[in-house]
């Protein structure tokens, strides 16, 4: 089947086409009917007539946060278009699968999804990656796909999915606009993508083949867009890209220019935090100093994901990655001198093609000599249409051994020893996968999982460490450190005005310190980056570190707080500059034994109650 736009009238895109993000009129969408056999000989039954935008999508997303915010925009544009967005597959009217193409087991589990959908029966629409890439896959045909650039009409492609027809929407066109409607995965975390495809050329990529070449989004949209989700109470921002550290080349600016942009729209009091995406090294290099500086804002994460793929020169030149193992090393040393307590993580492809064993040796000495706190492992998959699918490939023995081995190295690592007692500052932003923790990030993003209510969602807190694991730590809130972020009235550009007209009124109050604190002042007010040296450290406290809760207790603790609530007390102080301390209580546990004897006496005392006035009754009654 053709491409939609390659069959639109003379209203539809070769005639201008409308604005990204608006809903083009369904009468300029051509479409072909499924063909039907012509060896049944009744008429198949016709899909039932619905009124648009009354039925239920499910969606399902593969792969990276870019195409979890993709599914957010298509999500968002369905829902306000009336559909009904749902985790349950069994009761939707049409499925909705978002695809990744990087790996061959996402692509597995997309095509056992497709052969679900098609035994249930249901109309499904395919988006992502994996139609973008590769176009001509079997399992692909007589199904409707969009591409990644066009999922500002996902409406239309599920409009005439649901009528029975099949439709294909996959040219690339101008970016689709940050501005259509969204619904968030978590609404206190909002994925920002800044670019999409990237200037690399790596031999074993194949989301080049979908995402194409770089495309930026430009400075003002991108701030724009900050503004916009701040307002609406956003706590986390992710920038998302194929590759962050290429931003704005293909439109004369770079990253760092965006970065100082952004940064300047948080606000002052720190309840929106700033999560920079993966970089690779080469575009990276020429700007080490002014991230370092980015990365030292309070506002901002001390986190950056740097791929390194291998510890040999020779298997990057294969890869074609377009740099060293010194430059990456240069990365990773210079970000740890510039910026305390910078936590970085890496990636790493086991069985690459042409691989010797020297090879892998010296990415394993890599791995021991960083112990990065995050490293992710995979075996090499050859991707077709990619140059490396064609080379000669390691056994796969030694590539299963390999990956083995250099998991049980990283997994002897302890990164997070030494962390009990301490107090860090955490952003709380989600329910962890037990339903018993919250989880928060400290500055350096390492996860702390906390017992606290619910209604710590979005706030920050300081948090006692109590005890450390592999891959988080375990964490205690301190009372009276909740801070909720207010509505911000000033962003950081706006203040350091503020401060230029009042130095003068400020400096007869009292002296300030290098950042523009007023020294005598309730209010906090944060330095930018290059007003900035280093953060402070958290400070450390001393005293019983190993108090655990039993995991019997907080499932308790979890269920009965409904009937807790209303003995729950948050008191709220006044608010200080644009931040409000809040005193957390600890919910009062309540036993399980506890509970069962209560309804037991209240059942027995019901039964007695019953039988005296049954009995009284029949007393009562005369007898003849």
């Amino acid at each position: 089947m053709e491409d939609i736009e390659d069959v639109l009238g003379p209203a539809g895109l070769a005639g201008g086409g409308a604005p990204p993000g608006l809903r083009l009129p369904l009468s300029t969408v051509a479409v072909k009917p499924k063909r039907r056999s012509s060896r049944v000989a009744q008429t198949p039954p016709q899909p039932e007539a619905r009124i648009p935008g009354t039925q239920t999508i499910y969606v399902k997303t593969f792969g990276c946060s870019h195409n979890q915010s993709d599914s957010e925009y298509m999500s968002g544009q369905l829902s306000a278009f009336g559909y009904a967005i749902t985790d349950e597959p069994e009761g939707a009217d049409l499925w909705l699968i978002n695809t990744c193409t990087v790996k061959n087991p996402s692509q597995s589990a997309m095509t056992t999804l497709i052969s679900k959908c098609k035994n249930a029966n249901k109309p499904l629409v395919v988006a992502g990656c994996v139609p973008q890439g590769s176009q001509g896959l079997k399992e692909l045909e007589g199904i409707s796909i969009i591409g990644v650039q066009q999922i500002d009409r996902v409406v239309e492609v599920v409009e005439e999915t649901l009528k029975g027809h099949e439709v294909r929407l996959l040219s690339r066109k101008t970016l689709p606009s940050l501005d259509l409607p969204k619904v968030r995965k978590n609404k206190f975390i909002e994925i920002l993508p800044i670019n999409v495809g990237c200037l690399g050329a790596c031999t074993y990529c194949k989301t080049k083949h979908a995402r194409g070449h770089l495309g930026s989004y430009t400075i003002d949209s991108l701030v724009g867009r900050v503004k916009t989700v701040v307002s609406e109470g956003v706590r986390e921002i992710w920038l998302s890209s194929e590759d962050t550290g290429a931003y704005g080349r293909d439109i004369g600016t770079n990253l760092p220019n965006l970065l100082n942009a952004i940064v300047a729209e948080l606000p002052v009091d720190r309840s929106t935090m700033l999560r920079i995406g993966m970089t690779n090294p080469p575009f990276i290099l020429e700007h080490l100093k002014e991230i370092a500086a980015v990365l030292r804002h309070p506002c901002v994460y001390s986190f950056l994901h740097v791929p390194v793929q291998s510890g040999s020169d020779a298997v990057l030149t294969a890869m074609n990655r377009e740099y060293t193992v010194g430059e990456f090393r240069k990365v990773v040393d210079t970000l740890y001198e510039l910026v305390p307590g910078m936590q970085i993580a890496t990636d790493i492809i086991c069985g690459f093609p042409g691989e010797t064993d020297e090879d892998f040796a010296e990415t394993v000495n890599l791995v021991k000599e960083y112990q990065l706190p995050q490293v992710h492992i995979s075996q090499f998959y050859p991707r077709p249409g990619t140059p490396a699918a064609r080379m000669k490939k390691v056994p796969s023995n030694d590539v299963k051994k390999r990956s083995r081995e250099l998991t049980s190295v990283f997994e002897s690592f302890s990164p997070y020893q030494g962390m009990e007692g301490k107090v860090e500052q955490i952003w709380i932003t989600e329910i962890a996968t037990d339903g018993v923790h919250l989880v928060g990030h400290t500055k350096g993003y390492i996860q702390v999982l906390v017992i606290a209510p619910d209604s710590m969602l979005g706030t920050s807190a300081d948090a006692k460490i109590t005890s450390v694991g592999r891959w988080s730590v375990f964490g205690e809130v301190i009372e009276g450190s909740v801070v909720v972020g207010e509505a911000p009235k000033q962003t950081s550009s706006e203040l350091q005005k503020e401060q230029k007209q009042n130095q003068v009124e400020e400096a007869g109050c009292c002296g300030t310190d290098s950042c523009g604190t007023c020294a005598c002042s309730d209010a906090v007010q944060h330095c930018s980056p290059e007003q900035c040296g280093n953060t402070p450290d958290a400070p450390q406290t001393s005293g019983d570190v190993d108090r655990q809760e039993a995991i019997q207790s907080t499932l308790v603790r979890r269920n009965v707080e409904g009937s807790t609530k209303a003995s729950e007390s948050i008191a709220a102080s006044p608010l200080v500059g644009k931040e409000q301390q809040v005193n957390v209580v600890t919910r009062r546990g309540v036993s399980v034994d506890t509970i069962l004897w209560c309804v037991l006496a209240v059942s027995f005392a019901v039964t007695v109650a019953l039988l005296v006035l049954l009995t009284g009754k029949i007393s009562s009654t005369p007898s003849y």
